[in-house]
């Protein structure tokens, strides 16, 4: 049981996006979720931090680190402007983001406006020029309603997100499997090759095992890998490391995330 529990903690650790969105955030911080990605010959999908980090993160790094940079815009309130947003977005680029996590105007959307979320997905689309990938975060806890997280996948998916994403971790209802299992299913009825993240409250292996599973029900067995699974957190790291290394786990950057 301990080495199919030190697989799955390896397996957990290639799709994680190791997280620091505090507010307290400093640059200490950054050089140490640096190097908390890596663990042993094992290490993370990508790190998550916010746009002002990122040219620090990539001089950390090096141009062509096995870890991402991944950074968000349009976070958290999902309400700038569009121009506003491009900006942010060519900037973090330019700074050397490999990822781009751009909240969608979830607020309009909750209103019936579905062409502001087209709209702001196309536009970070256009900037996003490959390979940097575009995850487009719905904030499902605040949508709420089952039609209308299938709805915010939709619109997503048909601006030609690379990945759908559950959160910001910012609010009180982060992931859920439910949300999950809505968003994968239209992952799958679009035919389209677009990934899956989801981001908030996944803390243990064994929570990112259920995901997993679940993703895997739907898509077919072997479909979750980095390319197309990915999980946002902090506190997931602390257990990752104790089941591959036997040690006890440690509280994340920010525990709600």
């Amino acid at each position: 049981m301990a080495e199919e529990m030190k697989t799955e903690a390896a397996r957990a650790l290639s799709m994680l996006d190791l997280t620091d969105l505090t507010d307290h955030c400093t640059q200490d911080a950054i050089d140490a979720l640096c190097r908390d990605a890596f663990i042993g010959d094992d290490h993370a999908a990508a790190i998550c931090i916010w746009p002002r980090f990122v040219a620090q993160a990539r001089g950390i790094l090096g141009p062509d680190s096995a870890v991402k940079i991944a950074t968000v815009v349009n976070f958290p309130s999902g309400d700038m402007a569009i121009s506003d947003v491009v900006a942010e977005t060519v900037q973090a680029i330019a700074d050397g983001a490999d990822e781009i996590d751009l909240v969608i105007p979830y607020r309009a959307l909750l209103s019936g406006d579905e062409r502001s979320v087209s709209a702001m997905v196309e536009a970070i689309r256009e900037v996003c020029a490959e390979p940097v990938l575009l995850k487009t975060i719905l904030e499902t806890g605040e949508l709420v309603d089952p039609a209308l997280i299938r709805r915010a996948s939709e619109l997503a998916i048909e601006a030609r997100a690379d990945f759908i994403k559950t959160s910001t971790g910012k609010v009180p209802v982060n992931a859920t499997p439910e949300a999950a299992e809505i968003m994968v299913s239209a992952i799958k009825a679009s035919g389209q090759p677009v990934g899956f993240k989801a981001a908030g409250g996944v803390r243990t292996v064994e929570d990112a095992s259920r995901y997993l599973a679940q993703a895997e029900w739907i898509m077919g067995e072997g479909w979750p890998t980095p390319a197309t699974f990915r999980f946002g957190a902090s506190g997931l790291l602390g257990d990752i490391r104790a089941k591959l290394t036997g040690g006890t786990a440690a509280g994340g950057a920010e525990a709600s995330y």
